[in-house]
């Protein structure tokens, strides 16, 4: 297959998409070359996804440790180490680059730790040289975007937060997004002050409406300062920490300011215009269902087409490319009904329709809905509610939305996401029997409509 160019495949970014893409492909026996100029694994390994998740954990034990009281458990006044956190979470995170590395040599592709530019459809340069290759596959993710507002040059983006030398004792975290939300249960769940403050209504934008409320109001409980149609005007530095001033005339004195307001595509730099592929207004790469460019032979997968933003998404878009180009059958992603969570305090986790979205789509629906206090907290004594809804089309009966606040969310939603796939109704979900006593048994006994 390599007989005219050097490589059959070369893609540029090995994050999930562009590392499944290249261990597939070079599987298939194709000649591989991956160009990665920052870390192997992109920003779910480094800087998002796994070091997060590992953070949340670390903050779930400060409610741990007063929950146990009510099961009989005492203990000495528990204390915590930033450092100790951030050194055990990069090893971890080594090891999982080692990981990426070995799946991608083991296969056969080549690594370059330098990067790639686009100079024609057809070749790269990489440290100097030109490389040519039958087909490109751009996986390069995407990367925080900073407000446009005076003195952001000292806040933090979530890129930084993994690295802090230590814990700040007050944060102003700006943005509404998953990232935000996140974090403001992470540091406060670290023993930190937060503040959150979102231009929205509301935050979460796109989650079902009752669980973006139910949520506010549980984080509220914990005692995080949450800001509504709110925005940070300016930000100062001073000799105490930093001042923000938001736009309610609220002056807030803080450590440190961290802007989760988005991520874009990071096409920037790569050559695209050289190649002429097509972007669009957002600097997306534009491509059809099989993820191939406006040019021929260029594919794209992941953030940087700004479809649907998740790693398991783009893993499975890598698969695809590489599955089309040298496993000789095609394959379309479904990128609707794609299970999501926000590993907020407590977690929250959907797939399928939000009430608003079917009820656009097909004008009447049935909801059912479930509050109730989860059974640990009966004895922890903690004021926490779990909240539990299906969205039901009434016509065929079958279950469009699917979508929990409450512990164990995501692990639940991933079961039920199964079932959405299939095509499961209302009916079926009655005709299981539960396991009792859990949380997740409430999605098969609910009768009453709202």
């Amino acid at each position: 297959m390599s007989q005219t160019f050097d490589f059959d495949l070369f893609t540029i970014g090995a994050g999930s998409g562009g590392v499944r893409a290249s261990r597939i492909a070079a599987g298939y026996g194709a000649k591989v070359g991956v160009a990665e100029e920052r870390y192997l694994g992109g920003t779910c390994v480094n800087v998002g996804c796994i070091p997060k998740k590992l953070m949340v954990y670390a903050a779930d034990f400060s409610e741990a440790f007063e929950d146990a009281a009510g099961f009989g458990w005492s203990h000495d006044r528990s204390s915590f180490d930033w450092r100790t956190l951030v050194a055990n979470k990069d090893r971890e995170i080594e090891r999982l680059n080692g990981v990426y590395e070995r799946l991608l040599t083991g296969a056969g592709a080549q690594i370059m730790r330098h990067r790639a530019q686009l100079i024609d459809p057809h070749t790269v340069v990489v440290d100097g040289k030109r490389l040519t290759a039958r087909y490109i596959l751009v996986a390069t993710g995407s990367w925080p975007t900073m407000p446009p507002i005076s003195g952001a040059e000292i806040a933090i983006s979530s890129n930084e937060v993994f690295h802090l030398p230590a814990l700040p004792p007050r944060i102003l975290i700006i943005g509404g997004g998953y990232i935000g939300v996140e974090f403001a249960g992470i540091f406060y769940g670290l023993g930190a002050q937060v503040t959150q403050v979102h231009r929205g209504p509301l935050f979460l934008r796109g989650f079902d409406d009752d669980l973006r409320a139910a949520l506010a109001g549980e984080m509220r409980k914990r005692g995080i300062d949450l800001h509504f149609g709110t925005l940070v005007t300016r930000l100062e530095r001073t000799a105490e920490g930093i001042v923000a001033m938001l736009s309610s005339g609220t002056r807030l004195e803080v450590d440190l300011v961290m802007c989760a307001t988005g991520r874009h595509p990071n096409s920037a730099g790569l050559g695209m215009e050289k190649a002429t592929v097509r972007l669009d207004r957002n600097s997306a790469i534009v491509v059809n269902e099989y993820s191939q460019t406006s040019v021929e032979n260029i594919y794209a997968v992941g953030d940087v087409t700004n479809r649907r933003n998740l790693t398991p998404v783009a893993i499975a878009e890598g698969q695809a490319v590489a599955d089309l180009l040298f496993g000789s059958h095609s394959r379309i992603v479904d990128h609707k009904s794609v299970p999501s969570a926000v590993f907020s305090q407590p977690p929250i986790a959907t797939v399928g329709l939000t009430e608003t979205e079917a009820r656009s789509r097909y004008g009447t629906v049935e909801i059912y809905k479930s509050v109730f206090r989860p059974l640990k907290h009966t004895l922890s004594g903690r004021d926490e509610r779990a909240l539990m809804k299906l969205v039901v089309e009434p016509k065929s009966g079958r279950v469009i939305g699917a979508h929990m606040l409450g512990p164990d969310a995501a692990e639940i939603i991933q079961g039920l996401a199964i079932a959405l796939k299939c095509g499961a109704t209302k009916a079926q979900f009655d005709a299981t029997i539960g396991i009792h006593p859990t949380a997740a048994e409430e999605f098969v006994t609910m009768r009453e409509k709202s």
